[in-house]
């Protein structure tokens, strides 16, 4: 009969077992999705699609989404009890977080609209 993973481990030296925990603390903080998300949350979608004020099977679209809009992906975030961060990482630079991107709450900031039939002038 095989031995369990656990068994294996185990049987290794402190110093690997140790390093095969903190690999497995990293890795458990890594999700697949938001349905992933979602239940470490504890959150059934009936939770979500009423935190939200859409129905089921809308909450289970957007877990299988590819692409969505921030402004989704924030009230999905906050439905479940999150809050959504974003982190821009450049070469050589340190990171830096955007506020309010996908922020339905925070007024939009946008370039005042020409009177119709204003031209710009090329010289």
């Amino acid at each position: 009969m095989g031995r369990s993973i656990d068994q294996v481990i185990a049987s290794l030296p402190r110093d690997q077992q140790e390093q095969i925990e903190a690999r497995y603390d990293e890795l458990r903080q890594e999700v697949e999705g938001l349905r992933e998300l979602r239940q470490i949350a504890g959150k059934a979608q009936e939770d979500v699609a009423a935190a939200l004020n859409i129905k089921q099977p809308s909450v289970s679209k957007i877990e299988n989404q590819a692409d969505m809009y921030l402004s989704t992906l924030r009230g999905y975030v906050e439905a479940i009890g999150g809050k959504l961060e974003l982190t821009v990482k450049l070469p050589a630079r340190p990171p830096v977080r955007i506020e309010h991107l996908g922020d339905l709450t925070q007024p939009a900031t946008r370039p005042p609209a020409r009177r119709a039939g204003s031209r710009r002038r090329l010289a």
